[in-house]
């Protein structure tokens, strides 16, 4: 049975990141494992940034954004000689057990590390929501109510100023953050990868927005689609709305986890340690309609994200 068991967090930080440390370390503590954080991802893998944990290092941090640990990206991981360092580190330490916490990216990582024979349980943190496997990844409401905070004091000042208002949401190659921050504030057009983008069809629907008497347009645009700055200035030409561009930014990465985060984060450490427990490895944990449940990290990176059907929503609601 393994004795010891480490957790790193890898790639962006997630509010609730700090509340599976937590999970992960305390659950451990009570099954009997040393438990051991990673600092700084996977760099602190190769460098042996390694250090033993107890029920003190992670009290008071349930309620904090970012992560304890730290996080780093390393590109060079996915080189095997550089892997086998990670795992000499770790051998040397006898933990044969690993919590890896993040996006995609940690996911490979982290099975790569399983088939050089440590046993690894992955768990979605990430604020995009891009992990298909899973319903929700912790951090993403988090960041949604962030965004939603933020959108809506746009909209406040946009209508004082009869103003077009575009705003660039994260979430990289995936636009749950936009199409559900847009809903959720009443925006008018939210465009990410998953509708497309056509300029010309976004300035005719801010046209006619404009002859319904529409005081206030928001426009929700999901990063890396278009140049928001230069879509306002075009907006702000061909129609007489004032138009402004306002990029939203790592602002939703940070503050305070929500209470569902911090649940879901402390039911997936747990059971993240009761698989290990069971000496399985090679595993990542989803949520499907509020259960919690694993699958083959392999799996789990070849699920294809399904267009939400709240994308239908939009024009019956504008």
């Amino acid at each position: 049975m393994m004795k010891k068991v480490a957790v790193l967090t890898s790639g962006g930080d997630a509010p609730g990141m700090n509340a599976v440390i937590r999970a992960v370390v305390r659950t451990a503590l009570h099954y009997g494992f040393e438990a051991y954080g990673v600092h700084n991802g996977y760099k602190g893998l190769v460098e042996n940034d390694i250090v033993k944990m107890d029920r003190n290092d992670v009290g008071q941090i349930l309620n904090r954004g970012g992560t304890i640990l730290g996080s780093s990206r390393l590109p060079e991981f996915k080189q095997k000689e550089v892997r086998q360092i990670a795992v000499d580190n770790l051998n040397k330490l006898g933990i044969d057990a690993l919590v890896v916490i993040g996006g995609d990216g940690t996911y490979r990582g982290g099975m790569d590390l399983n088939k050089m024979g440590i046993n690894v349980i992955a768990i979605p943190g990430t604020i995009d929501n891009d992990i298909a496997s899973t319903e929700y990844t912790i951090g993403f409401f988090t960041a949604l109510d962030t965004a939603i905070d933020a959108i809506d004091k746009l909209r406040d000042t946009s209508f004082s100023h009869r103003r077009c208002t575009v705003v660039e949401v994260m979430g990289r190659d995936c636009g749950d953050l936009s199409i559900y921050s847009g809903i959720a504030c009443g925006a008018e057009i939210v465009v990410t990868k998953e509708t497309g983008f056509n300029k010309d069809q976004v300035i005719k629907k801010v046209q006619a927005a404009e002859q319904m008497g529409k005081r206030h347009v928001i426009i929700v645009v999901a990063e890396n689609i278009t140049d928001v700055s230069k879509l306002a200035a075009e907006i702000d030409k061909k129609t007489n709305y004032t138009s402004r561009a306002t990029v939203l930014g790592y602002i939703q990465r940070g503050g305070t986890p929500s209470s569902f985060d911090r649940i879901l984060a402390s039911k997936m450490g747990v059971r993240a340690i009761e698989l290990l427990r069971q000496n399985k490895g090679g595993l990542a944990i989803y949520t499907n309609s509020m259960e919690i449940g694993e699958c083959e990290i392999s799996e789990a990176l070849k699920a294809k994200d399904e267009i939400t059907d709240l994308y239908s929503y939009l024009p019956k609601l504008n």
